[in-house]
């Protein structure tokens, strides 16, 4: 979606968007593979009628799509309307790929003569950051972006049709290169590593929080900063809501999956999850509440048997005799499971979410917040920012160091990284140390490397709804590990997003966010 608002609006300030006729969208590689799964061509359709993921009526989407198909035409930036038929004019490349990333996308308007007026290509790199060959020399580095809206056109970000596609001069280089230089030089606290994190942390006696907050400070105030904050919150907290309210029985695609937040909270809400004691005195659950545990065990008659009655001697004192399956009383679990596939469910029904660090893994952090406020939590206002801002940090590292895209990573650069910004973000609410902080966060992504990116049917779903279950209870298991030491330990963060790095690379491409291996060839559709 982004990619497509930034290309309108560089057609815009290029002053040529009333010229265009005709558009051609071109989705490669992963993109394609997993595009219709992911809900990447409505996404973009979206982004080219100007609409930015933070703003989009989400619940108009689907609609709006199905208009452009039966109208063949779009409305550029909401106001210029042109042909366009989505089943023609937008292509997915499922075996090819743009050189620069497997996320790619390429984006070509024409005049009513046919002409090309302009053209240009985007790459996703994850955590809702778009790229094109001009911005990428920024991709990786450390530094905070202040905005989605590219340079003006002295910038050139979208190649005009009378300039060669690829070309830049020397002055629009150094100008590019000023600028990256600019956004480095102007954090007042900058770090590259996670060694540098901590020596920074404790050679100016600040949190990994503080030390982002006044960094941000170099491009906001105070009080946006905070207010940003608070909203970025407020959204992962509503899709939490919307998640566990849901009145929808079926997420959407041909695997017919049924959403399980609303029955799993419902039953927290309403006292399912009773202690022994009252279970014992309440007798069975009511069995017209299908509550997904076994029907009671009936033992057959010795005679249906093949077991002596010898054999059943030696079992006599052994075994507790259950009569019935009881439910655990875990709530920390239930809770944190519950929090993370609301939120994943919502994604995979294309509501709005936050990218943290991913839209496929934005469970993950969402859900060990949620968790902690309602729990743990004696300031809630200060918690919420330290906790996102020390996450950021985390984030930051890993998008620095690797990648945070399963086209490049597989799912330990999503659901992996996530894990490893909660446990980290946890350690530092819960009073760790930066040192303790940055050995949670090494804890939390050393148990996920190797995990791969494997949804069955490019949908969002299987097993990625489930995995930001897990994702979450194993961030808060990291984060007590760590706890329980002074932050020393043998293996640094450093050295596991390095790991994480080489292993993503290595890692064979059917199982990085194709849908070409793994559970998405050995499970059934139909």
């Amino acid at each position: 979606m982004r990619a497509g608002q930034i290309f309108v609006q560089d057609l815009i300030d290029h002053g040529i968007l009333n010229k265009v006729s005709s558009i051609k969208v071109d989705l490669y590689g992963s993109l394609a593979l997993t595009g219709i799964g992911h809900g990447t061509p409505n996404a973009t359709l979206m982004g080219l009628e100007g609409e930015l993921p933070e703003t989009v009526p989400t619940e108009t989407i689907i609609s709006r799509v199905e208009a452009m198909h039966q109208s063949s035409t779009i409305t550029l930036n909401g106001t210029h309307r042109i042909r366009f038929n989505p089943d023609k004019d937008m292509a997915l490349h499922y075996y090819e790929s743009l050189p620069q990333h497997p996320n790619g996308m390429r984006f070509t308007v024409f005049d009513a003569n046919g002409d090309m007026l302009a053209t240009n290509e985007y790459f996703s790199i994850g955590g809702g950051f778009v790229v094109n060959e001009r911005t990428q020399l920024a991709h990786g580095e450390n530094v905070y972006y202040r905005t989605t809206k590219p340079d003006p056109p002295a910038a050139g970000d979208t190649t005009p049709a009378d300039k060669s596609s690829g070309s830049t001069s020397a002055t629009e280089t150094v100008q590019m290169d000023e600028r990256t230089q600019q956004d480095l030089v102007t954090a007042s606290l900058p770090f590259r590593t996670g060694n540098d994190l901590v020596q920074l942390c404790n050679h100016e006696s600040l949190s990994i929080a503080e030390v982002v907050f006044l960094n941000e400070l170099q491009w906001r105030s105070r009080e946006e900063v905070i207010s940003a904050a608070y909203r970025i919150w407020n959204v992962m907290d509503d899709s939490i809501k919307r998640g566990c309210l849901s009145t929808s029985v079926k997420l959407p695609g041909r695997l017919n999956v049924n959403r399980r937040a609303p029955r799993l909270y419902q039953n927290l809400m309403r006292g399912f999850y009773s202690p022994p004691d009252q279970d014992m005195l309440s007798g069975p659950h009511n069995s017209a509440i299908s509550d997904g545990t076994a029907a009671p065990f009936t033992r057959p008659s010795i005679l249906e048997t093949s077991l002596t009655m010898m054999q059943r001697n030696e079992l006599n004192g052994v075994f507790r005799k259950k009569q019935r399956s009881r439910r655990p009383h875990l709530p920390h679990l239930d809770y944190l499971s519950v929090y993370a596939i609301a939120v994943n469910e919502e994604n995979a029904a294309g509501g709005r979410v936050v990218t943290a660090p991913t839209n496929g893994a934005a469970g993950v952090i969402p859900a060990v917040l949620k968790y902690y406020l309602e729990f743990l939590s004696e300031d809630p206002s200060r918690d919420i920012l330290e906790f996102l801002f020390t996450a950021s940090a985390i984030g930051m590292l890993y998008k620095r160091g690797a990648s945070i895209s399963a086209a490049e990573m597989g799912c330990q650069g999503e659901v992996g990284v996530a894990c490893s910004m909660s446990a980290a973000a946890f350690t530092a609410v819960m009073g760790g140390t930066p040192a303790q902080v940055e050995n949670a966060a090494e804890i939390g992504m050393e148990h996920n490397l190797g995990l791969t990116c494997d949804p069955v049917d490019g949908l969002v779903q299987i097993p990625c709804i489930e995995r930001n279950a897990l994702g979450a209870v194993k961030a808060v298991t990291a984060a007590q590990l760590a706890l329980q030491g002074d932050g020393s330990h043998r293996v640094s963060l450093d050295q596991v997003i390095e790991t994480m790095r080489q292993t993503g690379q290595d890692m064979m491409s059917k199982y990085k966010e194709t849908s070409q291996g793994g559970l998405a060839v050995n499970v059934p559709v139909c």
